[in-house]
C-alpha cells in the first residue's frame, strides 16, 4: 500500500514538472515546440545539438512518467484482480460450506429414518412374538398396536424429511 502511494506521487511529481527539464545545470521548460529558459524563449540561441540533446532529455522525462503511469495502472489492476480473486474464493468457501451442512442434514435424516424403521419392525416381531405365545391381553394388544402405529407414523415422517 505504501509502494502504492510512493508511486503515485512520484506520477503525480513527474506530471508537474514534466514540462520542466535539468539540461547541464540549467532549468529548460517545453512549450509545444519551443524551449524556455526561466521566461525567455531561447528556441533560437540553442544550437542545434543542444536543442536536440534537451528534447532527447525531455522525451527520455516523459517516457519515465509514461512508464510510472502504466506501472501504477498494473499495480492497481492487480490489486483489483487479488480482491475479485479473494470474493470470489470466500463465495466458493461460503457455497462448500453450505454444501457440507446439507450433506450433513440429509445423513443425519437418513439416519434418523434407519432409526424409526428398525423400531418399527422391532416392534412389529416383538408384537408377533407375544402374541403367538399368548401372552397379551386385549388391552395389552390394543397398546401395542397403537405403539405400532406410532412408529410407522414417524418412519412415514422421517422418510418426507429424506
Amino acid at each position: 500500500m505504501r509502494f502504492l502511494i510512493i508511486v503515485m506521487f512520484l506520477g503525480f511529481g513527474f506530471m508537474v514538472n514534466a514540462q520542466g527539464i535539468s539540461f547541464n545545470g540549467v532549468t529548460y521548460e517545453i512549450k509545444k515546440d519551443r524551449v524556455f529558459k526561466g521566461d525567455m524563449d531561447v528556441t533560437d540561441t540553442l544550437s542545434v545539438e543542444e536543442k536536440q540533446q534537451v528534447m532527447t532529455a525531455f522525451d527520455k522525462k516523459m517516457l519515465q512518467v509514461k512508464e510510472a503511469e502504466e506501472t501504477q495502472k498494473r499495480i492497481e489492476k492487480a490489486e483489483k484482480e487479488q480482491k475479485n480473486a479473494e470474493k470470489d474464493q470466500k463465495k466458493a468457501e461460503k457455497k462448500q460450506k453450505k454444501a457440507e451442512k446439507e450433506l450433513k442434514q440429509r445423513q443425519k435424516a437418513q439416519s434418523n429414518f434407519d432409526k424409526s424403521v428398525k423400531n418399527h419392525k422391532d416392534a412389529i416381531k416383538k408384537y408377533e412374538k407375544l402374541k403367538k405365545k399368548g401372552k397379551l391381553s386385549p388391552q395389552d394388544e390394543e397398546k401395542w398396536l397403537e405403539k405400532i402405529g406410532k412408529h410407522k407414523d414417524a418412519s412415514e415422517k422421517t422418510k418426507k424429511k429424506i
